[in-house]
């Protein structure tokens, strides 16, 4: 019988070799997904939630506005939680930055730091996970149940203060993110039940100073929404992560590839509904190729595992657009890191790749307020391809290094007792 999925129509990129039990499901989960009517039934990533130790939020809020196009929003406070909303427009998803206004509450996003070495560091602060737009949230949440899925409950939900009208998915085995569905049609307001909404004057001041700065130096134009998000995983779990994310999502199997020098492969995947990862950023997978417990035999490096040992399964970092284009010759993504560098960020190495490769990147150090990196990527000329495997193996060395400097300074204050 021909292939008739829709969500296997396109075309599949990369080297990686993927196992004959992610060939078959692939195939099976997409066809599956697609008959049901999940697939256009789940529509784009609609927001992303994080969480930041306390007195984290505020400062926070000023490094985004500065680094991206977000802007602050309103405050949903609830019992033991702040919820900041930032947000670009209604074409781009929301930020979802929430606090705990207590370091010693308990629950079940701190237990997913707690047993990693730097993860543990800042118990509270990690990347939660998307929340996705669906056209009909009870018949996706049937649908799914019959799959698998596990939901929390109404009652969960409002112990762990999230938001009421989102159906959420139990964190992933593999990714440790959680997974919402928030039923809006696409001319609708983004409305979240959650506590009493606020506009924090610290929340608001801060960003807009940022916004100030940004003007001022000529940036607040040309950085562009969400590109992309790249969560690391163990080096066995790419596949089901993979598919499980295909599963949940109405995003595509993009393609992989192999980036040797770093041991590693990085893992692509799509929305069907939307060509414009800046409307639907495109979900990166990267994994290890072989264990860490193997790795001394050759000496393999291991960067991306090492981040998982360190952090736990998690989002790495988000990667934002730098529109195309230059300023007095000097290209745009440049003119943005050379700013954003004399305002004090740091980043882990110069921009690597060329206008003649089709496009340019580099990482931000991570913040110390969320540990997330922020990547920049500027595509030239319509540029369609996601990232060349120089340029990865220089991410990612680079990046690993940082970590590994992270995670001596974490053990020598655990030593010390701070």
């Amino acid at each position: 019988m021909p292939n008739t999925s829709y969500s296997l129509s396109f075309p599949v990129q990369g080297d990686k070799q993927n196992s004959s039990f992610f060939n078959e499901y692939l195939i099976k989960l997409l066809e599956e997904r697609d008959s049901l009517g999940l697939s256009s039934m789940i529509q784009e990533i609609d927001a992303m939630m994080l969480t930041v130790d306390p007195g984290r939020s505020i400062e926070y809020i000023g490094e985004l506005c500065l680094m991206s196009p977000y802007e602050y929003l309103v405050t949903l406070e609830s019992e033991s939680h702040w919820t900041h909303i930032l947000r670009i427009d209604m074409n781009s998803p929301d930020l979802l930055i929430r606090e705990v206004k207590n370091e010693e509450i308990k629950g079940i996003f701190r237990s997913l730091n707690e047993v990693f070495p730097i993860g543990s560091s800042k118990p509270h602060s990690r990347y939660m996970g998307e929340v996705l737009r669906v056209t009909n949230l009870h018949e996706v949440v049937k649908l799914q149940q019959n799959r698998g899925f596990r939901f929390f409950s109404p009652d969960d939900v409002r112990r762990l203060e999230l938001p009421g009208n989102i159906a959420f998915i139990k964190p992933s085995p593999y990714t440790h993110n959680i997974v919402g569905y928030l039923e809006r049609e696409p001319g609708e307001l983004r409305i979240y039940a959650l506590g009493v909404s606020t506009i924090r004057d610290d929340a608001h001041q801060a960003c807009q100073a940022a916004k100030e700065r940004q003007k001022a130096l000529g940036i607040d134009e040309l950085i562009l929404p969400v590109d992309h998000l790249a969560t690391r995983i163990y080096s066995q779990n790419r596949e089901v992560a993979i598919l499980e994310w295909l599963s949940i999502s109405s995003y595509y199997y993009w393609g992989s590839f192999d980036i040797v020098d770093q041991n590693s492969s990085t893992n692509v995947t799509k929305s069907i509904h939307y060509t414009d990862e800046l409307r639907s950023p495109a979900k990166v997978f990267t994994a290890n190729n072989t264990p860490y417990f193997v790795n001394h035999f050759k000496i393999f490096p291991s960067p991306t595992e090492n981040f998982v040992r360190n952090y736990g399964p998690r989002l790495h970092h988000m990667a934002l657009a730098v529109k195309d284009g230059d300023q007095n010759g000097v290209e745009n993504i440049e003119f943005v890191v050379d700013a954003i560098r004399d305002q004090g960020k740091s980043f882990l190495l110069d921009v690597v790749g060329s206008k003649a490769e089709g496009l340019k990147q580099i990482f931000s150090s991570a913040s110390e307020h969320s540990s997330l990196i922020i990547e920049y990527v500027q595509r030239f000329g319509g540029f369609q391809g996601f990232f060349t495997k120089d340029n990865v193996a220089e991410l990612t060395h680079a990046a690993g290094v940082e970590e590994e400097l992270i995670r001596m300074q974490a053990e020598a204050q655990k030593a010390i007792g701070v």
